[in-house]
C-alpha cells in the first residue's frame, strides 16, 4: 500500500514537472517571437522600440513561480542572440531588466495568489525594471553602442524631441525610465486580462 501510494505520488510529480517544462518552453518560444515583433514609439528616439516579449515570461512567473520567469527570459534572449546585431549586449540588458520584472512580480504573487497581489507584484516589478534600466543603460548598454554611434549623436536624437536635454543621464531619466515602466505596466494589464484562461491550460486544469 505504501509503495503504491509512493509510486502514484512520484508519477503525479513527474507529470507536473513535465507540464511545467512544456509550458515554460512554449512561453519562451512565444517570448522569442514577440521579441522580433518590435515597433517604434512616437516621442522616443528611433533606436528605442517596444515589444511584448516580457509578457509570456510574466505569465510564466505567475503560473510556475518567479524562477520560471527568469528562465523564460534567459531562454528567450539566448535564442535571440543567434540573430543579434548588438553582440549580445542588448540581450544581456533585456535579460537583466526582464528578470528583475518577472521575478519581482512572481515573488509577490507567490505569497498570496489573487488579482490584488498579481497587480501589486506587476506594478512593483515594472517600477523595479525601470529603476534597474538606469544603471544598465548608462554603464553597460550605451557605452557599448558609442563604439558605433558617438555619444553626441545619441544625445542629439533625444534633443531632437526635447531640445532642453543636456546629457545622456538626463535623457535616460526623462525618456527611458518612464518608457520602461509603462512597457512593464502594459504587460501587466494584458496579463491580468488573459491569465485566467491561460492558467487553466498551463496548469492542466482545462
Amino acid at each position: 500500500m505504501i509503495n503504491t501510494a509512493a509510486q502514484t505520488t512520484n508519477r503525479k510529480d513527474a507529470s507536473i514537472s513535465t507540464r511545467v517544462v512544456a509550458g515554460a518552453g512554449m512561453l519562451a518560444a512565444a517570448a522569442c517571437v514577440l521579441q522580433y515583433l518590435e515597433f517604434p514609439i512616437p516621442l522616443m528616439p528611433p533606436f528605442i522600440k517596444f515589444d511584448f516579449s516580457d509578457l509570456p515570461a510574466l505569465v510564466g512567473a505567475f503560473a510556475y513561480g518567479p524562477v520560471a520567469g527568469i528562465l523564460i527570459e534567459l531562454v528567450k534572449n539566448l535564442i535571440h542572440c543567434a540573430a543579434s546585431q548588438s553582440f549580445t549586449v542588448g540581450e544581456l540588458s533585456n535579460f537583466i531588466l526582464g528578470a528583475a520584472f518577472t521575478f519581482t512580480a512572481g515573488l509577490v504573487y507567490k505569497q498570496e495568489k489573487n488579482k490584488k497581489t498579481a497587480l501589486i507584484g506587476g506594478v512593483l516589478g515594472a517600477v523595479i525594471m525601470g529603476l534597474v534600466s538606469l544603471p544598465s543603460n548608462y554603464f553597460v548598454v550605451y557605452p557599448f553602442y558609442y563604439n558605433f554611434m558617438p555619444e553626441e549623436v545619441v544625445l542629439a536624437a533625444y534633443q531632437k524631441i526635447l531640445p532642453s536635454i543636456t546629457s545622456i543621464l538626463q535623457s535616460l531619466l526623462v525618456f527611458n525610465l518612464p518608457f520602461t515602466i509603462i512597457k512593464g505596466l502594459i504587460c501587466v494589464l494584458v496579463t491580468m486580462a488573459i491569465y485566467k484562461p491561460l492558467s487553466r491550460i498551463l496548469k492542466g486544469n482545462n
